[in-house]
């Protein structure tokens, strides 16, 4: 294992000083894992909170600052936060307005974020909605969800989520929003390499080099099957088919399509990607009017792809398009 790092043990706590450095616009609070905007709380606007494990950089951190998410709870890597942890950020995000959870579906994540909300309400009046984001095709179940999992809708659901959050629109609206971006996205992924999580020090599982896994997950869960090694243009197919067919995507104001790149697979080759999934959805007759292109939702150093595609309505393509001001997303300030 070669990676940039001191002792595996240290590793998020060292990186969160570097965020801290790096983003005087964020503040971290050391002791409980959590990353803040920071101008947080905003009063009379509904806090945003999520959250997870560490190695999906720039997820979640990325995500935070004005028109998208105002806090996130930092897990080791690839294990959820704590309970304690969610509860003290719900606290000292609400500015009155009460704080909605955005949940990726993992079972511990899930589990965690609503024992946080309970205690929230129990040691102060914080009024708490969660809603939890579930838009991978390729299984139902997994070592790690009951249901689907998340993955790369959870792009979508903040971005657009959060801007709605800016215009002051109540918790309820936010939280009624959140489901509707959450169940107009479909996500299917694949790995050509697994990934190595430092305490391990070796691969999380064995991908020969002549075969691909379509429908990981983002941990290196499994996913649909194994197949040998393929072009792009089949690649694609395997992705976007499966999609397509879980899910009508005609209609409405077009589709957002996002194209992520799992960590160690260059840009070059994530463009090449998009390109045969345009085509794919050239030929469905599916409109893609937004995209974004790039490793957003990682799993460390995995080489591979998720593609997540979302229906837009009016007021969904507004909100995307609204300002946003993070260090993985910023365009209108």
């Amino acid at each position: 294992m070669k990676k940039l790092l001191n002792d595996p043990a240290n590793l998020v706590a060292e990186s969160l000083r570097g965020v801290e450095r790096a983003h005087p616009e964020l503040r971290v609070d050391h002791e409980n894992r959590i990353i803040y905007r920071a101008d947080a709380p905003v009063s009379g606007k509904v806090g945003l909170l999520s959250g997870g494990g560490s190695g999906h950089e720039p997820a979640h951190a990325g995500f935070i600052g004005p028109g998208m998410l105002d806090a996130v709870c930092a897990g080791e890597v690839f294990t959820s936060p704590v309970p304690d942890q969610m509860a003290e950020a719900t606290k000292q995000i609400d500015g009155g307005a009460g704080v909605l959870h955005l949940v990726w579906n993992y079972t511990g994540d899930v589990m965690n974020f609503d024992m946080a909300a309970e205690l929230a309400a129990a040691e102060t009046d914080t009024q708490v909605e969660a809603v939890v984001m579930n838009d991978d095709v390729a299984v139902e179940d997994s070592l790690f969800t009951a249901g689907r999992r998340g993955t790369g809708a959870a792009i979508a659901v903040e971005k657009i989520v959060g801007a709605a959050a800016e215009q002051g629109r109540s918790l309820s609206e936010l939280a009624d929003l959140a489901r509707r971006v959450n169940d107009s996205s479909r996500s299917m992924g694949m790995a050509l390499t697994s990934c190595t999580v430092p305490a391990k020090g070796s691969p999380t599982f064995d991908l020969p080099d002549d075969e691909i896994e379509i429908g990981i997950g983002i941990h290196g869960e499994p996913g649909r099957r194994r197949v040998p090694l393929a072009s792009a243009h089949d690649i694609a197919e395997m992705l976007v088919d499966p999609i397509l067919a879980d899910r009508d995507f005609t209609g409405g104001e077009g589709v957002f399509v996002f194209v992520n790149g799992m960590g160690a697979t260059p840009q070059l080759e994530l463009y090449l990607m998009y390109n045969e999934i345009a085509a794919l959805l050239d030929k469905a007759g599916i409109v893609p009017v937004r995209t974004l292109v790039g490793p957003y939702v990682t799993s460390l150093d995995m080489a591979g792809c998720l593609v997540s595609i979302t229906r837009l309505d009016d007021d969904m393509l507004r909100l995307w398009d609204a300002p946003v001001a993070t260090s993985a997303l910023r365009w209108g300030m």
